[in-house]
């Protein structure tokens, strides 16, 4: 199965969630919290420097039809 966003939020619903999660971590932990620009198209890389890696599975959702 690939991913998808086709069952996604709505752009708008996924701010206002994004939002509240930010504000919910500003509470806990102040101005460390920082973000970027919502929504925007962003370049990641990632060095796997560990003595470990997990890979996780998860069971394919039934069919809603």
């Amino acid at each position: 199965m690939r991913p998808s966003f086709s069952g996604a939020a709505s752009p708008e619903h996924g701010r206002a969630l994004f939002d509240h999660a930010v504000g919910r971590a500003r509470e806990r932990l102040g101005e460390r919290v920082a973000t970027g620009r919502f929504g925007v198209r962003m370049r990641v890389s990632l060095t796997n420097d560990g003595p470990v890696t997990f890979w996780l599975r998860a069971a394919a959702p039934a069919d809603e039809g």
